[in-house]
């Protein structure tokens, strides 16, 4: 726990810090105190558990929402879900905890139970506007990669060149980089691997970031993305790491991004379109992960095909999972290239 979070809290009690930030951000009792029921219930179940609120996964989540459902109705369901999800997000920003395990229930919860009915909720033709004033090449290549492939901030950062293959010349003649054998045969497009973890070395540099997708995906490069990287590829700074990240910063020259140099770019670009607001919770503002929740709202709607977003998020199991990897031409790359909406 950092040292701010300490300092508000008596011992490591994260709900009394998150309660008494809320009291700071003008929240009435009754909404601090609905807050409070929900989030000691929650952690006395994870007590039982034997575990905290800091060591809980998403499985701990799923399985209290599922003990919940025996006793409530399915809007109670959503609405203390809503609760928990907002208090790791916020304690996630502000450095309590490494992440926000209730993040990809509640969003799964979505196609059943209307777990958010206040989340904002933005437009192709306003993100499209949003991306129009992001000017650096290197910002614009990141959020069109997360708006496009809707994969997280840490697979972002964690992305490698050997992760991308585009089929141009101009890019060819610039980067001797061989693409990973799992893309051949499949130009234009973009791997985002399982296995980086944390804290653990991988392609020969240690990672700030987990993937958390179940298995290996192979995304589709569309014209637009294409085209934003291309610009992002004609200044990237060299990197002394033999992993060759994709996305280096600008500013610590060459250094691989991290997550919290990402949040900070949207953050900052948010808040000048009114779409971020300090103090305000996951309902309210737009960061990395609602870039995330765009992808799959609008492609879902898009290609009335769940099974092929699943995919593209990496969130199914090995059978489905196999059948679009063996059929990924036909299936995968001509339903996203017919279904990705346009951002330029």
């Amino acid at each position: 726990m950092n040292a701010e979070v300490e300092r508000g809290t008596s011992g490591e009690d994260t709900i009394a810090y998150f309660l008494q930030e809320m009291t700071f951000h003008g929240r009435t009792e009754r909404t601090r105190s609905a807050y409070e029921r929900v989030l000691r219930g929650f952690e006395s179940f994870l007590q039982e558990r034997e575990t905290t609120l800091a060591e809980a996964d998403r499985r701990d989540c799923m399985t209290w929402v599922h003990t919940l459902r025996a006793d409530h109705a399915g809007s109670t369901v959503a609405s203390y879900a809503a609760y928990v999800h907002r208090f790791y997000a916020y304690m996630s920003q502000v450095g309590a905890f490494e992440a926000n395990p209730m993040a990809l229930v509640t969003e799964e919860m979505d196609e059943s139970i209307q777990t958010d009915p206040t989340r904002r909720e933005i437009s192709v033709p306003e993100m499209r506007s949003f991306l129009s004033d992001v000017g650096h090449p290197l910002e614009r290549a990141v959020i069109g990669t997360l708006l496009k492939t809707g994969i997280r901030v840490g697979e972002c950062c964690n992305l490698d060149l050997r992760d991308l293959y585009l089929d141009d010349s101009d890019v060819r003649s610039a980067y001797s980089t061989a693409h990973r054998g799992a893309l051949d045969g499949r130009p234009d497009s973009l791997y985002v691997p399982s296995e980086p973890t944390r804290g653990e070395e991988y392609n020969g540099q240690e990672r700030s970031a987990s993937n958390k997708r179940k298995r290996s995906t192979v995304i589709p490069v569309d014209t637009e993305l294409k085209r934003l990287l291309k610009a992002w590829l004609a200044i990237r700074p060299d990197t002394t790491t033999t992993a060759s990240p994709l996305f280096v910063s600008t500013d610590e020259w060459g250094r691989r991004l991290t997550p919290s140099m990402v949040r900070n770019v949207v953050t900052k670009r948010a808040s000048e379109r009114g779409w971020y607001r300090t103090g305000g919770d996951a309902a309210e503002n737009v960061t990395p992960h609602y870039f995330r929740h765009f992808f799959t709202t609008h492609l879902r709607d898009r290609t009335g095909d769940r099974g092929i977003v699943k995919y593209l998020r990496g969130d199914v199991a090995t059978d489905i999972i196999d059948t679009y990897t063996h059929n990924w031409g036909d299936r995968v790359r001509s339903t996203y290239e017919a279904s990705i909406y346009r951002l330029l």
